[in-house]
């Protein structure tokens, strides 16, 4: 099916006024409302991306290594940059990982299923996109979005309910991934599954011993890949609505593997019968 990018084209418009609170020593913070990216890996992505802002906040005496060339890019972006000390910087964590230095940020932006679209249209290339039914773990969630960037995956697809959302500890487990990977939140997963049916993709589902074994199905088309929750797989409306359905092979005596784990495991088969033909 040909993509016409001025179908699904859609403006990203980035608000960069800011609403800051003042404290009593007239140093400035963010608004309360506003997120926060932990480590360095995840503030360097979010520098690289384009991804407005607010404040660093630095651990006083870290200049070294990474550190050092985060703020300086911040600088460079005219991005304020405050020191504090470790316990101050503590206090201010919500994974417990800071490595030294916290960027507050406003909430990262879903986007719409036509805007992931348009990314493929764009690029020329066949939709890729993933579809989570129910992840809820936020270490499963990252490790999905990391993988997701590593393919050129061009977005995510999450529901708005039972599931994990994009936040501050997603960002540090992906690793900084989440900068870079659209993810789309929406109210009924299998009206989404109809709406990209009808945009030309095939559905294919993950599923434990059942339909043909991955390596052996045919990935060179526009493709969604679900992959179901941790403990419970898909869904069965869900499963039901999948054009194809796909297991991993297994001899253990486990009888499944982690949702990140065999989604990986198939998204790099997707990756390598895609390149093929280039």
């Amino acid at each position: 099916m040909a993509y016409d990018k001025k179908d699904f084209k859609k403006d990203y418009k980035k608000d960069n006024n800011r609403d800051y609170k003042s404290l009593d020593n007239g140093s400035l913070v963010p608004d309360e409302a506003d997120d926060r990216i932990e480590g360095r890996n995840p503030c360097l992505e979010a520098l690289k991306s384009g991804r407005p802002i607010n404040k660093i906040v630095v651990q006083r005496g870290e200049k070294e290594g990474s550190i050092r060339r985060i703020i300086s890019d911040a600088r460079k972006q005219g991005i304020m940059i405050q020191e504090v000390d470790k316990q101050s910087l503590d206090r201010m964590s919500t994974t417990r990982s800071h490595q030294g230095i916290i960027a507050f940020v406003s909430p990262k932006e879903y986007v719409e299923i036509a805007d992931i679209l348009a990314i493929a249209a764009e690029k020329n290339e066949m939709p890729f996109i993933i579809l989570l039914d129910e992840i809820t773990d936020v270490q499963n969630f990252g490790a999905i979005l990391r993988t997701a960037d590593a393919v050129g995956a061009h977005g995510i697809v999450i529901p708005k309910r039972r599931s994990v959302s994009l936040s501050s500890m997603v960002a540090k487990a992906s690793a900084g991934a989440m900068e870079h990977v659209p993810v789309a939140r929406v109210s009924n997963l299998a009206t989404t599954i109809s709406t990209l049916k009808d945009a030309g993709l095939w559905i294919v589902g993950t599923e434990t011993g059942e339909g043909e074994i991955f390596y052996n199905a045919d990935f060179k088309m526009p493709i969604c890949l679900v992959i179901g929750s941790e403990g419970f797989g898909m869904g069965k409306l869900i499963s039901e609505k999948c054009d194809i359905l796909v297991n991993i092979p297994m001899t253990g005596k486990i009888s499944s593997l982690n949702a990140s784990v065999a989604g990986g495991i198939v998204l790099y088969e997707i990756f390598r019968q895609r390149n093929l033909t280039k």
